[in-house]
């Protein structure tokens, strides 16, 4: 009976010093997960703000063909937009933002501007994805007013 004792006991000590590290190996596989947790967070928040940039170049494209009224409407006529000459504007502005776009005038009155651009993600590469497409699409619409009233 003593030698089977001193057996179980040798056996649980074995065992106990084989479990030494494991709380290494699960504080390093936790810590691997957590920063592909953050780098994720980050690359989906700067895809966010890529998309709020091709918003906003959208929406400032479109007001300044927006700009570009016909010249009959200095006479008081119902203002409506140099087809041409907001086009050419609204591309040029796409241009200078170094975005890629297309500009439409419908109605006479209104210009629309549709954008397209990448999101390189600096973490997700990791995991194999690459380029993220980002849109942004805006309209602005030339409109007579008198006072607060439109007319």
């Amino acid at each position: 009976m003593n030698r089977l004792r001193q057996a179980v006991w040798r056996w649980l000590a074995a065992a106990g010093r084989d479990e030494r590290g494991s709380i290494s190996v699960w504080a390093a596989t936790s810590a691997v997960i957590m920063m592909i947790c953050v780098g994720i967070a980050l690359d989906l928040g700067a895809q966010v703000h890529a998309q709020q940039h091709a918003r906003g170049v959208a929406a400032q494209a479109a007001r300044v063909g927006g700009l570009h009224l016909d010249a009959a409407a200095v006479t008081g006529a119902y203002p409506s937009i140099a087809v041409g000459e907001a086009r050419v504007a609204a591309q040029a502005y796409l241009d200078a933002s170094g975005v890629a776009g297309t500009v439409t005038v419908t109605g006479g009155d209104t210009v629309h501007v549709s954008v397209t651009d990448t999101y390189d993600p600096r973490f997700l590469e990791i995991l194999g994805v690459s380029n993220l497409t980002v849109t942004g699409d805006a309209s602005a619409q030339v409109i007579r007013t008198l006072g607060d009233r439109e007319q």
